[in-house]
């Protein structure tokens, strides 16, 4: 059944995180470097978000603490592997020719570039989280379990949306598929118990808020592919 917009209902959960992809898709065709392509992509996935999506950007906080505190733990979790053990995503199992290398796409120049840093960081903890939850909490874990997915709560479970919904989480971060796979297991836990997007976009939030810190503070570019 369409909205009152005449639109499919997975759209404004659908588009943004679409968008996103179709510029990652098409980024290296674009005839000007990251430098213009990264603002650009953050700017119209915003103005996707706040069109198609508005009506669903009112978010409410069950447990902000503990969705702060999941947010650093996962952070840790993401990092954890890389530190303890440095040669550890060298292996065949992170890097290979089906999902690439933990190498950043970042240019050299551009680590320097105070406005291409800012939309960078902004898009990491401020856009993505929004927009990742709309569509893996909010849309694909309810449409897994059933097609007409507003029929269902926020946070509904079967163990076969929850775990195909965790693994496709995890192969979207490539050669960090182990502890997106970590993330999107716990991520998906906090759904079901908070039944609150607001809480996983929180704690998602905190998540790459961390790790934006981590990249920028101790030049471990690899985070930003």
């Amino acid at each position: 059944m369409n909205d009152a917009h005449g639109r499919h209902p997975a759209i404004p959960y659908a588009a943004p995180f679409a968008v996103f992809i179709l510029f990652l898709a098409v980024e290296k065709y674009l005839p000007f470097g990251p430098d213009v392509a990264y603002p650009l992509r953050v700017m119209v996935v915003s103005a996707v978000l706040f069109t198609v999506s508005r009506s669903l950007l009112r978010f409410r906080l069950t447990a902000p603490w503990t969705s702060l505190l999941l947010g650093i733990g996962v952070f840790v979790i993401w990092v954890a592997p890389d530190f303890l053990w440095p040669q550890y995503r060298d292996h065949w199992l992170f890097s290979n020719s089906l999902l690439g290398k933990p190498v950043s796409h970042v240019p050299e120049d551009l680590r320097t570039n105070l406005v291409f840093l800012v939309f960078r960081s902004a898009g990491c903890f401020l856009l993505v989280p929004v927009i990742e939850e709309l569509f893996w909490r909010g849309f694909l874990a309810r449409w897994l379990i059933r097609p007409d997915f507003q029929t269902l709560p926020l946070g509904a479970y079967t163990a076969f949306a929850f775990w195909a919904g965790s693994i496709l989480f995890a192969l979207e971060h490539g050669p960090f598929w182990e502890v997106g796979l970590a993330a999107g297991l716990l991520y998906n836990a906090w759904m079901i118990r908070t039944k609150s997007l607001g809480d996983c976009i929180l704690a998602h939030a905190v998540t790459n808020l961390c790790l934006t810190g981590y990249v920028l503070a101790a030049g471990q570019w690899r985070y930003w592919l």
